[in-house]
């Protein structure tokens, strides 16, 4: 076996609680993480050189993208250098609240420990994942799950959401590091609480993200996606990470349709269905 072709899935946060600043500059938080299909692609090929493409002109020509930072970090334990063609063919928006990022590190991160027979444990794979982003550790195994602490302590869950989940990013682009400056911690704990043995349905109108506030009076674009979503059959909207994706929960597969054609004219537009 001399190439690897692996799908990274994208995550929504239904619900997102930042807690408290942490000593260390980092916040302890607590959310939902919840794949999606909607996917990025990366193939690694074994060569005697190693390079690195992608479709997205913006990430393959930065050379310290977070795919390169991980094979750096992966080379680093192994001790030796891993020779490989690298590719990513990305569709997952870029700075959505989606993941895309940190789902590219962690399968890239398996890719090179199965390609290259390095024999790393999930403690070490989990380790390295933290160094590389909080959102990481949560990829290695992209299940749905309970995150605290940075979001890389996670408790998995069963939830399995069977209603259409549209999902609307406008392009707009905002800053992690912004996000995280302006926001004002609560001590809240909506979602460890929750009783998730339960219908979680139940308890959505309980579970908002913390973000939005600052988010929407910043960008007010953001929060008519949201507000639309809700006037047209969504029964729950939310924005995802510190934005600026919002995603909606719909039950009729004809409202989700009709507004996701409406979106789709001005922005980026992924519908997941379920038969």
């Amino acid at each position: 076996m001399n190439k690897i072709e692996r799908l990274c899935p994208a995550k929504i946060n239904i619900g997102l609680n930042i807690i408290e600043k942490r000593n260390d500059g980092y916040h302890n938080l607590e959310t939902i993480f919840y794949p999606i299909k909607l996917a990025d692609k990366i193939t690694i090929k074994v060569s005697n050189t190693s390079s690195f493409e992608s479709n997205d002109e913006r990430i393959s020509s930065d050379k310290d993208n977070l795919i390169l930072k991980t094979k750096r970090i992966v080379e680093n334990e192994a001790g030796k250098s891993l020779n490989c063609k690298i590719n990513l063919a990305k569709k997952i928006p870029i700075g959505a609240g989606l993941g895309g990022g940190s789902s590219n590190a962690a399968t890239t991160m398996m890719i090179l420990n199965d390609l290259f027979s390095l024999e790393f444990g999930f403690e070490t794979l989990n380790r390295l994942a933290i160094q590389l982003g909080s959102d990481v550790p949560f990829f290695l195994n992209p299940v749905p799950s309970i995150g605290t602490s940075r979001g890389e302590i996670l408790r998995q869950i069963y939830l399995s959401i069977t209603d259409p989940i549209l999902i609307v990013n406008p392009g707009i682009h905002i800053s992690t590091k912004w996000a995280y400056e302006n926001i004002t911690p609560k001590r809240s704990n909506q979602i460890s609480e929750i009783n998730i043995k339960g219908n979680i349905f139940d308890e959505l109108s309980n579970l908002s993200n913390d973000f939005e506030t600052i988010v929407f009076d910043k960008f007010p674009e953001i929060l008519k996606i949201k507000t639309d979503m809700l006037a047209n059959g969504a029964y729950y909207a939310s924005m995802s990470g510190s934005g600026s994706t919002v995603f909606g929960i719909f039950k009729s597969h004809d409202d989700v349709k009709l507004i996701e054609k409406e979106f789709s004219k001005k922005y980026f537009t992924y519908l997941e269905l379920h038969k």
